[in-house]
């Protein structure tokens, strides 16, 4: 078993150091490499990888989550690929508890777990995990399973037999998109030993209710009608 982290990433030159360097931390022997995709930047964001020993730089001119990951597919060469945003940090132990679930049980084809955004105040961060906890898990065994985007790993046999990412999600509900399509071909786990601190930048510009309500409206659409509500959004840099 072997794991390719594939970072997407478009003008993050305030947060790619800090994501990389977390990885040069705390990655294990399964991975084998670490893919930066530059997703049309503008900024120093390919400079700043190529500044870390042994990561590489892929350039994806499409912009786009989903265009940036559907190009790892063909570049990455490990059996698992791990997808974690710019702005997100790996803690100890996160890479071992990936080859545990990956290894307990051969059905799983997917897995993903909870943000900590460590820029927020205590208590909307204290909100977000009672949210993870206590609406999150029991919610998805009714609508299906979750996935979130900065903070997930896929056999890349599956993501190859379902044909990939989905290009035409601009951004809202790509995750739940790939969850559902992930599960007609095996099992998906969402565990909260896999935490990562990330930034909520988006919450914090943009509101945590009015946020809230867009991941919710746009999960429960892609979970129920196999499409999403929202087709704009906002660069939050």
């Amino acid at each position: 078993m072997t794991i390719s982290v594939v970072i997407p990433a478009y003008n993050e030159e305030m947060y790619l150091g800090t994501c990389l360097q977390s990885i040069v931390d705390h990655k294990n022997s399964e991975v084998i490499e670490v893919i930066v995709v530059d997703n049309a930047s503008t900024d120093e964001t390919a400079t700043i990888a190529k500044n870390f020993p042994g990561v590489r730089v892929v350039h994806e001119p499409t912009k786009g989550t989903g265009p940036a990951r559907q190009r790892s597919l063909s570049e990455a060469r490990g059996t698992l690929l791990a997808f974690i945003d710019a702005d997100t940090n790996i803690g100890p132990g996160w890479c071992e508890t990936v080859t545990e679930i990956f290894a307990q049980d051969p059905a799983i084809v997917g897995a993903s777990g909870p943000y900590d955004y460590f820029d927020l105040p205590s208590w909307q961060r204290a909100l977000i995990w009672f949210y993870w906890r206590f609406l999150v898990i029991p919610f998805s065994f009714i609508t299906g399973p979750v996935v979130i985007g900065g903070n997930f790993i896929a056999k890349k046999s599956a993501l190859q037999a379902i044909g990939g990412f989905d290009t035409g999600i601009s951004f809202y509900g790509d995750d739940t998109n790939i969850a559902r399509r992930l599960k007609s071909v095996g099992t998906m786990r969402f565990d909260l030993r896999l935490l990562v601190r990330s930034s909520g930048r988006r919450l914090a510009e943009e509101g945590i209710l009015r946020t809230g309500f867009r991941y919710v409206i746009n999960y429960l659409s892609q979970s129920l009608l196999r499409r999403s509500v929202t087709r704009h959004y906002t660069d939050v840099r």
